[in-house]
């Protein structure tokens, strides 16, 4: 073996470690067990029902703010069958609308669809938390990708929610998203 190859092998050995050891103990790696017990409870048909609003920010993978949103939320609830709609307007103009399908299991595992989602979303309320893990196709002018993305939702004391989302692509977050949610104040 020569010494540049002793060297790149030893490079991608190191880079793979590192890489390895961020992932474990990253946002990613949290798990819904690791809020069990934590108060309030976060049962999703009650904290997301009825009329909701929504603010955020997108930040690319350099960290700087690349978007930030308002968003109109409703969901509604039959058993442990949720429709929630969102109707997003970012501040270049541009909206988005989207319908989930939330179900709920009596274990708390929660099963997700939406149209843009490829496949379905799974997740599980434990605790003050809910997380939810899917892939959603991107708009065809945000540039049709396919990402990966990991949703964490946190109860607040007062019944507000805090959303952090991480989008990755082949492994690599490309995106974080940070909003909160609250029902809609009555006027």
């Amino acid at each position: 073996m020569t010494p540049l190859l002793g060297f790149i092998l030893g490079a991608g050995l190191v880079l793979a470690l590192v890489l390895l050891a961020q992932r474990s103990l990253s946002f990613v790696a949290q798990k819904p067990g690791d809020y069990a017990g934590s108060e309030p409870a976060f049962d999703i048909r009650q904290f997301l029902n009825g009329p909701m609003d929504c603010e955020g920010v997108i930040y690319g993978p350099t960290g700087r703010v690349t978007s930030r949103f308002v968003a109109e939320m409703d969901a509604t609830w039959t058993g442990n069958t949720g429709r929630m709609t969102e109707a997003f307007r970012y501040a270049t103009g541009m909206t988005q609308d989207r319908e989930w399908t939330l179900t709920l299991g009596n274990d708390g595992s929660i099963r997700a669809e939406a149209p843009d989602l490829v496949g379905t979303g799974h997740g599980q309320q434990e605790g003050a938390s809910v997380l939810l893990r899917y892939r959603i196709r991107l708009p065809e002018e945000a540039g049709g990708h396919v990402l990966n993305v990991t949703d964490w939702l946190y109860l607040a004391p007062n019944g507000h929610i805090i959303n952090r989302s991480q989008f990755r692509k082949f492994g690599i977050k490309v995106a974080e998203l940070v909003a909160t949610m609250r029902p809609r104040a009555v006027a």
